[in-house]
């Protein structure tokens, strides 16, 4: 099925903070737990992660930060949400790509598609506003997941409603609504819902891993950000 896909999708970089942004005003941004040990960053709150952000930004002259898929991080350390501490059942293993700005930065579909589902996910680490776009190329369905929104997106589409590519859906959120991050979305694709609503599992553990990667490819499938 994701070969089928891959053969609809055009192979251009998709600025998905809007045509503002060229694809040299992003810069890829490595999280993973081995990193943020290295850079000694203090992840118990959002607040030293998004001072790293900014310095890190200004140092490489970039307006966003781009990267996360498949990457192991500490970040989720600081939140029972994620479960057990022992090593398999831990949920660390991020399943999209986070595209780190600033909150009220626009938010732009590189598919057309319709709301599947949307829903404020209020845990402490979780997405907060959610939106979950269905696309259909040729027949073939699959799902695309926007997380750490503004409560205010919530507000501008209704279930069922289309998006054209390269349409404006939401805006990122504050670190007060979106589950107490740096502003910055998730992205995420999904081949099949399993029945779920306005939210998915955007992180996995290591004894799930193998499910969660055959069926949340690389989202980067849309995007073509070449780092």
């Amino acid at each position: 099925m994701l070969n089928l896909i891959k053969n609809h999708l055009s192979p251009k970089f998709f600025s998905i903070l809007g045509p503002s942004y060229s694809e040299s005003d992003y810069v890829s941004l490595d999280l993973s737990d081995q990193k943020t040990s290295e850079l000694n960053i203090d992840l118990s709150t959002e607040f030293a992660l998004q001072e790293y952000l900014k310095m890190y930004l200004t140092s490489r002259d970039a307006k966003a930060a781009i990267g996360g898929y498949l990457e192991k991080r500490s970040l989720y350390d600081r939140s029972s949400y994620f479960g057990e501490n022992s090593r398999s059942h831990k949920r660390n293993i991020h399943l999209g790509v986070d595209v780190w700005a600033e909150a009220g930065t626009p938010i732009y579909t590189p598919l057309h598609g319709k709301i599947h589902s949307q829903r404020d996910n209020l845990n402490f680490g979780d997405y907060g506003p959610t939106i979950i776009l269905e696309h259909d190329l040729g027949g073939l369905k699959f799902y695309s997941l926007y997380g750490h929104l503004s409560r205010e997106s919530l507000l501008n589409y209704k279930v069922g409603e289309e998006v054209s590519k390269g349409h404006p859906l939401a805006y990122l959120g504050t670190n007060e609504v979106n589950g107490n991050y740096a502003p910055h979305l998730h992205f995420q694709l999904i081949l099949d819902m399993d029945d779920k609503t306005g939210d998915y599992p955007g992180v996995s553990s290591e004894s799930d891993l193998d499910f969660y990667r055959n069926n949340c490819p690389d989202p980067n499938l849309l995007l073509n950000f070449k780092s």
